[in-house]
């Protein structure tokens, strides 16, 4: 990933333009966006982008005074590379550098993903490699797990199988239920995915970079 450039006489690195993609109501959206707002901050939201013109999260984000963009995926009759053309010509339009995935519920093509190698990120509410995929909370629950959490890790086309950028876990109470599961690990990924993306957009990770404790 390239480094942040600077202009003369500019005292901090250019922020990296980043746009978020939501599906919902957006909540690791708002983490992201409050985040941002701080002036050490090393990356900007740009853009907020919805599949789903009813996403609750698209006001919160033209109430913080974000661009916003919906791309109907109904529109384009289960085309995904139609959908994902019009997507990535939105992306390009507003000069986006890294993709922050949080509750987009679209499976993206290798195409796609290969367009964003390195600058798209996704939070997954497991500790990873455990629990892919959906009903996380159910799962990890059923397994009897004694610690559960959530994982921010690069996109690569395997689904929740990029390397980790971060992860945090809460333990498993004895009385838990699905729900009290999710709030706990939902606190877990507002804390660690703006973590996260300031790690991406200081350059200090890439996705090409050693796993600690995996032989090389």
């Amino acid at each position: 990933m390239p480094e942040a450039s600077t202009s003369p006489g500019d005292a901090m690195p250019r922020k990296k333009r980043v746009a978020v993609l939501i599906s919902g109501r957006g909540s690791n959206m708002a983490s992201l966006i409050e985040a941002a707002k701080a002036d050490d901050y090393p990356a900007a939201i740009a853009l907020v982008v919805s599949n789903r013109p009813d996403a609750a999260g698209l006001a919160y984000a033209r109430s913080a005074g974000i661009a916003t963009v919906v791309v109907d995926h109904t529109r384009f009759g289960g085309d995904r590379e139609a959908f994902e053309r019009e997507l990535q010509a939105a992306l390009q339009a507003h000069r986006i550098e890294v993709l922050c995935l949080a509750g987009f519920m679209r499976l993206l093509t290798p195409w796609f993903v290969g367009q964003w190698r390195g600058a798209m990120l996704n939070i997954h509410p497991a500790l990873l490699p455990a629990f892919k995929g959906l009903h996380t909370h159910e799962r990890a629950l059923a397994a009897g797990a004694k610690t559960h959490g959530a994982t921010v890790h690069f996109v690569v086309p395997e689904m929740d199988s990029g390397p980790i950028i971060a992860q945090g876990e809460v333990p498993v109470l004895a009385d838990d239920t699905p729900d009290t599961l999710a709030a706990r690990v939902l606190a877990v990924e507002h804390r660690i995915y703006p973590e996260a993306l300031r790690r991406v957009a200081e350059g200090r990770v890439g996705i090409d970079d050693p796993v600690p404790g995996k032989p090389q």
